[in-house]
């Protein structure tokens, strides 16, 4: 293994997502066992271009492993999409030192990180964070196993108030363009109804499925909506629409926002998280560049960040037949 290395940078940019802290702390902790400096970088690539880096250790990443949001927090910034901006990025990352960056977060962090590389010749590499679960070349993202846990949890005390008031709840989770979550949370929550952006259920076919549902027994329903959902324009008209097509039905809405982004990381966001560092600090010390790792079956694996960008991470075809079956 190669040790030509001197110095590695890390950062975390855009949507927080639990197990954030869990990788940062693998990576400076890699770093140290492989006797390579690193330095942290504030607020993503705005932190970059205005300087605000930090030089981490072993021991300041103490204690960090279970706790959610990012230390080094997180910013999507207009000023490093233009090329003046990356250049101010590149000049700091050259005055710190720096011989390559490892970029914790979405398709958003590694299309900047690729521009970087492009423009600059900055040794990158990227690690999947986001709790969407959107990014092609792994099957999870950190962050999503907690989301989930944290959504179902939700939708649990929420059937407790459906049921002892005969209610139809409409919860609307994160997933502007994936239903990753919604598609997952609502089969571990037992939903009556799942809707998500990939598959569109249409207005006719929800009334007709809540129709079923009330003939069969039911006195309450859960429909988990993702919030990219096509069927209405939102989840609110979504439910004034089953309102005033199922008067029976008293409607209500529930959007859990943000609450999915934060709470401590499951075990397995935090593992995820450390073995994905680990292997990205390996991947720059053997001279690898430009790549995404990613878990595959259980296995850690990497892709060029172009296709990982390029790419499309596809909707479980098994569970949206099994979550038709198990809603009757």
């Amino acid at each position: 293994m190669s040790k030509r290395l001197r110095k590695i940078g890390v950062m975390t940019s855009g949507g927080d997502s639990p197990g954030m802290n869990a990788a940062i702390r693998a990576v400076v902790r890699a770093c140290a066992y492989y006797h390579i400096d690193c330095v942290g970088y504030y607020r993503g690539f705005q932190g970059m271009i205005n300087g605000e880096s930090v030089e981490l250790n072993a021991r300041s990443v103490r204690n960090i492993i279970n706790l959610g949001g990012t230390i080094l927090q997180s910013a999507r910034s207009k000023e490093f999409m233009t090329e003046e901006g990356r250049s101010r990025a590149a000049e700091n990352l050259k005055k710190d030192e720096v011989d390559a960056m490892i970029l914790i977060g979405g398709d958003g962090t590694f299309r900047g990180g690729l521009a970087l590389s492009e423009e600059h010749g900055i040794q990158v590499m990227g690690v999947p964070g986001t709790i969407d679960n959107d990014i092609y070349g792994t099957n999870y993202t950190i962050g999503y196993d907690t989301a989930l846990n944290t959504v179902v949890e939700a939708i649990d005390k929420i059937r407790d108030t459906a049921s002892s008031h005969n209610r139809l709840f409409f919860v609307e989770v994160m997933g502007r363009d994936a239903g990753f979550i919604a598609l997952t949370s609502g089969i571990g929550a037992g939903a009556e109804e799942i809707l998500i952006p990939e598959e569109n259920l249409g207005l006719e076919r929800l009334l007709n499925s809540l129709e079923h549902s009330r003939r069969a027994g039911k006195t309450s329903s859960i429909v988990v909506v993702s919030e990219g959902d096509k069927i209405g324009k939102n989840v609110f008209e979504l439910a004034d629409y089953v309102r005033e097509n199922l008067p029976y039905y008293d409607a209500r809405v529930t959007v859990l926002g943000h609450i999915q982004r934060g709470g401590r990381p499951s075990c397995f966001d935090r593992v995820l998280a450390s073995r994905l560092s680990v292997k990205a600090v390996e991947l720059l010390l053997d001279g690898q560049k430009n790549l995404m790792v990613g878990l595959i079956n259980n296995d850690i694996e990497s892709c060029s960040l172009e296709k990982a960008l390029k790419g499309k991470h596809t909707i479980n075809k098994d569970l949206l037949r099994i979550s038709e079956i198990l809603s009757t």
